[in-house]
């Protein structure tokens, strides 16, 4: 499982500790020390918060998710080896347990996505957080996310902003590497639809709108 880095630019109380002290938080933890673990909860719930938001779009169920993999996290410190980081081991459940929130969620509201569309792959210019920061429409790309149907959005985040290579992402969601593929590329061209409407039109006016050649 490749770990998954807090994006850059953005750090949480938990930033202060290094991974080393972080594992030795979780082996204390392991031998039953429960305030070891609540210092590790501490240390560790401003990026697993920040992942889940990312991932399912909102407060609400961020926080829910969150609660989630730490109970889960609990619960299976004794399964816990330590042959990774904790604090992959922590955001690999907080992705698990996004993905099953999601998963409920669009029970009711599910997003067709074609997953048999031959994609090539993008260059690695793909729409990061900083260049929106720069070009100021960091607001207007996190409302955009919002928007994406969950399936889209699971997948941005993973690529984009935690650079999960597609195997990773694929495995984690329990989808094939092409499905992946397919909808990282469809995610990328809604998010840069919404958040340079401007630059989509002028792209329509020069391509020539068959609705306008139609009238």
């Amino acid at each position: 499982m490749t770990a998954l880095p807090a994006p850059l630019s953005e750090h949480g109380p938990g930033e202060r500790l290094r991974g080393a002290e972080l594992d030795a938080l979780a082996a204390r933890a392991r031998e039953g020390d429960r305030d070891a673990f609540e210092h590790l909860v501490v240390a560790t719930t401003a990026s697993c918060y920040q992942l889940a938001y990312r991932l399912v779009g909102n407060e609400h169920d961020a926080r829910d998710v969150v609660q989630e993999t730490y109970l889960r996290a609990y619960r299976g410190l004794k399964r816990f080896r330590g042959e990774a980081a904790v604090t992959t081991w922590l955001h690999r459940i907080t992705v698990n347990t996004a993905a099953r929130l999601l998963e409920r969620r669009s029970r009711s509201a599910t997003a067709t996505l074609d997953e048999n569309v031959e994609v090539v792959e993008m260059r690695p210019d793909r729409l990061p957080e900083s260049a929106a920061s720069a070009a100021d429409d960091r607001s207007r790309l996190v409302a955009a996310l919002g928007e994406l149907p969950d399936g889209l959005r699971l997948v941005v985040v993973l690529r984009d902003v935690y650079d999960l290579p597609h195997r990773d992402i694929a495995r984690e969601l329990g989808i094939s590497q092409s499905a992946a593929k397919v909808r990282l590329h469809r995610a990328r061209r809604l998010l840069r639809e919404r958040i340079f409407p401007a630059r989509r039109a002028q792209e329509q006016a020069v391509a020539g709108d068959p609705a306008d050649e139609a009238v």
